[in-house]
């Protein structure tokens, strides 16, 4: 009787560590195949590098509403070129709060900070995201990309970005 209770404890264990494995395996693909391609997309102004990384039709919730017509990849085209028109340079950095993933989709919630330096001056814009990203015909995309500025009622700050450190890619 022991021995078949340590049996199950073990094989409980060492499916519960294979999971977490496996989760990490994900996590680690969609850093590379999408977190590492958003922030070079963001920090070099490409907005059709950045855009490719969303579904069409993608649902983008912000402090300005709610868009599921693409409004928001038009908006970084003219806001990049913006950008590079002023020689603004834009720096992003973010980490996770908390990331839930299984083989085809990844709930993933963190702050972020971006930075716009123009003529040695930087100003820096923080905020917290809610992404959703499903693996679609083999490739992981966003479907889904809340962000906001504030939490109950509180504008996010250096302090609540200073929790954690950045992610690095």
């Amino acid at each position: 009787m022991k021995r078949s209770m340590l049996f199950a404890v073990l094989f409980a264990m060492s499916s519960s560590l294979q999971a977490q494995t496996d989760v990490s395996l994900v996590q680690n693909e969609i850093n590379t195949l999408v977190w590492k391609k958003f922030v070079m997309a963001f920090e070099t102004l490409d907005a059709k590098a950045l855009n490719e990384l969303y579904i069409d039709n993608a649902l983008r919730v912000t402090p300005g509403g709610i868009d599921t017509e693409n409004t928001f990849k038009k908006g970084n085209v003219s806001r990049f070129e913006d950008n590079k028109k002023e020689g603004i340079e834009i720096s992003l950095d973010f980490w996770f709060d908390s990331r839930h993933t299984n083989a085809t989709t990844s709930y993933e919630v963190g702050f972020y900070r971006i930075g716009a330096t123009k003529n040695d001056s930087t100003s820096y814009r923080y905020g917290q995201s809610h992404i959703v990203l499903k693996k679609l015909n083999g490739q992981w995309k966003i479907t889904q990309d809340w962000d906001t500025v504030s939490m109950n009622g509180k504008t996010i700050d250096a302090t609540d970005f200073s929790r954690q450190q950045p992610m690095s890619f």
